[in-house]
């Protein structure tokens, strides 16, 4: 891209600030928690208006569990991208009454804002300076937004694989590095329920004719506790625990949810098989296994890396050294990456404060990161 193309680029969007302002906000406006399906809905048509106003033939993925989903193409030229974020958020309806919009200190502060309505905003400004300064010049892309990712992704993942293999690229537009930088790894997520069946009995007058699943489980949860390989990225934390009945009764029944983080497909194919392969330390009890991996690994493959390495260079042109990094929560990036699909995360604005009352974004960030998605947008057809 020449110097007075990347000038134009960096000014329009500039000059849209405000128009970017206004668009996270009124998306933030609009609560959207991913169990409320109304709630989410209202959110995801007033980006459906949003993105046809962009130029988009907008389709709308209609689900009966969950919130819709929203898909968008854009025409250009060449093997398509994908742009892919979600607009529901963790926080409930109400939470902008205790939890405001305002900004303060050049910070836009609100529920939502950061993960990701304020990726969605720069997404739009996005292909709207593109078609605005560059067209003519982009790749089809095809943004796909979903509703269900703060709780798993299970109405989505088949859809966001399906979208994902037409695709050369996939950009995900959640919230950058505490630096500004891109996430080229992410650990893949699972969850684990362990039960332990007891058998029960008077703690004071027959305690040998009880074993307890409250013991038993005290001795499975320091051997998953010895499972962990921190140095490498494993981890393992048992969340939740309940068990028992009455103080003076042997407990014939104990639970763990365990939480789990792996760092490559390869340690999450051994946790799941070192977790099924538990056995009780006591013969009269009995365990119960369910659960696994849910969400692979974002490995940094020489796919992924050679999309950074693009990245990096488009950041440059545009004044700005863009580092890389890893996070330890998944995303929605994290499907298309195991499949192959060169994937680079963390493309959204900077900030801080996911999930968290101080939850906010860097205003002055947010025009220069909807210049360089679109001059990404344009780099990929070279």
């Amino acid at each position: 891209m020449d110097a007075d193309r990347r000038q134009a680029l960096l000014a329009w969007c500039a000059h849209e600030r405000g128009w970017l302002l206004e668009t996270i906000e009124a998306l933030v406006r609009i609560e959207s928690p991913s169990t409320d399906k109304s709630a989410v809905d209202r959110c995801g048509e007033a980006l459906r208006a949003r993105l046809a106003e962009a130029g988009a033939t907008v389709t709308t993925i209609e689900r009966g569990d969950r919130g819709n989903h929203l898909r968008a193409d854009f025409e250009g030229r060449g093997p398509r991208v994908l742009i892919l974020g979600h607009f529901d958020t963790v926080w409930p309806v109400g939470q902008l009454s205790r939890m405001p919009l305002r900004v303060v200190d050049g910070r836009l502060h609100g529920p939502g804002v950061f993960d990701m309505k304020g990726g969605l905003g720069v997404a739009l400004c996005a292909m709207r300076a593109a078609r605005a300064v560059l067209p003519g010049a982009l790749p089809a892309v095809t943004m796909l937004l979903t509703s269900d990712e703060e709780i798993g992704s299970g109405s989505s993942r088949a859809l966001i694989e399906a979208t994902a293999r037409e695709c050369r690229a996939v950009l995900v537009l959640e919230p950058s590095l505490p630096h500004g930088g891109v996430k080229t790894s992410r650990k893949g997520v699972g969850e684990f329920a362990l039960v332990v069946h007891g058998v029960s009995a008077h703690a004071g007058l027959d305690p040998d004719k009880g074993a307890s699943a409250i013991h038993e489980l005290a001795h499975q949860i320091v051997a998953i506790e010895a499972m962990q390989d921190r140095e490498h990225g494993l981890t393992l934390n048992v969340g939740t625990i309940a068990g028992g009945s009455r103080t003076n009764v042997v407990a014939d029944r104990a639970a763990a949810m365990i939480d789990v983080r792996v760092p490559t497909l390869a340690a999450a194919a051994s946790i799941e098989a070192r977790m099924m392969a538990l056995r009780p330390r006591s013969p009269r009890t009995r365990l119960e296994i369910t659960g696994g991996i849910s969400r692979p690994p974002l490995e940094r493959t020489p796919a992924v890396a050679e999309l950074y390495a693009t990245a990096r260079a488009v950041a440059a042109d545009l004044g700005v050294d863009l580092p890389e990094g890893a996070a330890g929560g998944g995303s929605d990036g994290n499907f298309t990456a195991a499949l192959g699909v060169p994937t680079l995360d963390g493309l959204g604005p900077r900030g801080d404060g996911a999930h968290a009352d101080h939850e906010h974004v860097l205003i002055e960030d947010l025009p220069w990161r909807a210049a360089f998605v679109a001059a990404l947008l344009w780099r990929l057809i070279e």
